[in-house]
């Protein structure tokens, strides 16, 4: 996964994260995969198909910046919800062969895209422009937190502290765009977001488990009671 014209950190985040899921996957058996996530709603069977699909419509970015044919990461919102709704009829084999596969071809979308073509603009399936090279960083996110939301063993204190805190970062990013970030502040060690009246410290995994959904913080410390959040995407 090397791409001259990519943030060369992300992708190595990317890859990483890549082994990370994989490696939850491995720890599932089959019979697991039918039971719930820890994502509301969702078994871990159809999390996986959603993760595959999502690969797929990176690659669909990809193919854009390439060629400059417009190629959406979803031909529409049915046409999404259709996509993970095959991947999750799949058997688990099937299923797990999909998943691999589907990082394979973004990967190869990848190592195929020019130099140049990392700067085009594409859209992201909220409507955003965004340039080439956030598409890695859209799967890095994608991949580093539903492999926690596998439940499968692996948690947010395996993820590198610098990839951590950009995620948190990340978080703040979406809130202020859709004018939602909440009035606190929040501390994890020497690292500060928001700016808001209520201080929230702990330690950076439990701080990015908080912020994006993923914990009631209870293992946070704050001045007072606990806002309900946002939604991070």
């Amino acid at each position: 996964m090397t791409a001259p014209g990519a943030p060369t950190e992300v992708l190595a985040w990317w890859a990483a994260g890549e082994e990370h899921l994989a490696t939850a996957l491995g720890r599932l058996t089959d019979e697991e995969l039918d039971t719930p996530s820890l994502l509301p709603g969702w078994t871990r069977h159809r999390l996986l198909a959603h993760v595959a699909r999502n690969a797929d419509a990176l690659v669909n970015l990809l193919t854009w910046a390439r060629t400059g044919v417009e190629t959406p990461m979803y031909a529409s919102a049915d046409a999404r919800a259709a996509g993970i709704d095959s991947a999750a009829a799949l058997s688990p084999a099937d299923l797990r062969s999909e998943v691999l596969g589907s990082v394979v071809r973004l990967a190869a979308a990848v190592d195929a895209l020019p130099d140049d073509a990392w700067s085009a603009q594409v859209r992201t399936a909220q409507g955003r422009a965004v340039p080439a090279t956030e598409v890695p960083w859209m799967r890095c996110r994608e991949v580093w937190v539903h492999a926690v939301d596998l439940d499968a063993g692996v948690g947010f204190d395996e993820v590198p502290d610098e990839l951590a805190a950009a995620l948190v970062d990340d978080v703040f990013r979406m809130w202020d765009r859709r004018d939602e970030v909440p009035d606190v502040v929040l501390f994890a060690g020497d690292r500060t977001w928001g700016t808001g009246a209520l201080a929230v410290s702990g330690e950076l995994p439990a701080v990015l488990a908080w912020a994006t959904g993923r914990s009631d913080g209870a293992d946070l410390t704050a001045d007072g009671p606990l806002p309900v959040l946002p939604a991070w995407l």
